[in-house]
């Protein structure tokens, strides 16, 4: 049974499109974006391809729930997951997807590497193992704060299984010392299960079906965890550092029959310029111009923390901004929370999270 699609990621690649075209940005903007373009789009390729197949195999299933674009947020950590499978032994698989062009390596250290056609070399690249183990680890957050069905007084508990799909065209080569057994072709998956059972031993044949549960339990479950997914709107403008448009180096547009309204002056306090989110409903984030310091107008900040909280620190002047936000909606308090090298603005009355900024990997 199908219990979420995968999100509709057309917006973002349309802002890009956008951004990429604009004659007002620099070139290491431009070869920004369209890396990032890119990227958005092998991911989405991928992803399409295996829900493809995952459905085929899935969708009139009474036993399998399948879940596609998962994000969560809990207890300060995010988990983004293309594809979760919860079977009705309330086994959890975690399906991780990466699409490759020309193929990929894995070492005898487990070290990933993609293949560059380009440079005619391989690349390391992050393990989408060891992601998912991450992604797991929310996971079990997330499934002790949902309800879930006990069995002679105790609660039962998922177990869960990690697997990488790889499109069913990539080469893959794998390491004799390595066990790659969970990195497989996502046109096995449905196969990869089936020998899985077979193989499984008679303690865990027993434990999977002490846990097992009726279909009613399991689309409920499923649904509980659908209720918890929490996109996120990137603010592409902002990541890249691009102005409104029409920016001051712009062409000057034709006149117009009416006098443009003039600019409100800034007062002489203001901060790093961050405009009001729009309302709740739209699940957008408008963050107005790049960040700047306050007493050298400078661009080369980064996000640092310090005694009264989260502030911009400035690399050329090493001058001190203070961060202001608010979501616009009088009595609540927006928040940053750091993720790695982001920062998200996050408003728990408005139930909203967006990128707000993010620090270059060399800032401390």
């Amino acid at each position: 049974m199908i219990i979420k699609s995968a999100d509709d990621k057309q917006q973002g690649i349309s802002t890009l499109e956008g951004l990429h075209r604009r004659p007002d940005i620099t070139d290491a903007q431009r070869e920004a974006i369209a890396k990032e373009l890119k990227l958005l789009r092998a991911g989405m390729k991928g992803e399409v391809e295996s829900a493809y197949l995952i459905d085929f195999d899935f969708k009139s299933s009474k036993n399998t729930a399948v879940i596609h674009d998962l994000r969560l947020e809990i207890n300060g950590r995010v988990a983004q997951i293309d594809h979760l499978l919860l079977h009705r032994t309330l086994t959890v698989y975690v399906l991780e997807t990466k699409h490759f062009n020309s193929g990929m390596k894995i070492t005898d250290d487990g070290e990933f590497l993609r293949w560059n056609d380009y440079k005619k070399t391989f690349d390391g690249m992050a393990s989408p193992l060891a992601q998912n183990e991450r992604h797991i680890e929310v996971l079990r957050d997330v499934f002790q704060a949902i309800e879930m069905p006990a069995r002679l007084g105790m609660r039962l508990s998922p177990a869960f299984e990690s697997l990488v799909l790889v499109s069913q065209n990539a080469r893959i080569d794998r390491s004799k010392k390595f066990d790659s057994s969970h990195v497989i072709k996502a046109d096995v998956l449905l196969k990869t299960l089936d020998n899985q059972a077979e193989k499984e031993g008679l303690l865990n044949a027993l434990g999977s079906l002490s846990r097992i549960v009726s279909t009613e339990t399991l689309e409920e479950i499923a649904r509980n965890l659908r209720s918890l997914h929490r996109p996120i709107a990137i603010n592409y403008q902002a990541k890249f550092g691009i102005s409104d448009w029409p920016s001051p180096t712009s062409p000057k547009p034709p006149p117009v029959s009416a006098p443009a309204r003039a600019p409100e002056p800034t007062p002489s306090s203001a901060v790093a310029p961050v405009q009001a989110r729009p309302k709740p409903s739209t699940q957008t984030v408008g963050l107005g111009a790049k960040p700047a310091c306050r007493a050298c107008g400078s661009f080369n900040v980064s996000i640092q923390y310090g005694k009264f909280g989260y502030y911009f620190k400035c690399a050329d002047c090493d001058g001190n901004t203070p961060i202001k936000i608010t979501c616009g909606v009088a009595g609540h308090k927006e928040k940053i929370r750091k993720d790695g090298f982001r920062f998200y603005r996050e408003c728990a009355d408005c139930k909203t999270s967006a990128l707000f900024f993010e620090n270059m990997p060399s800032a401390s």
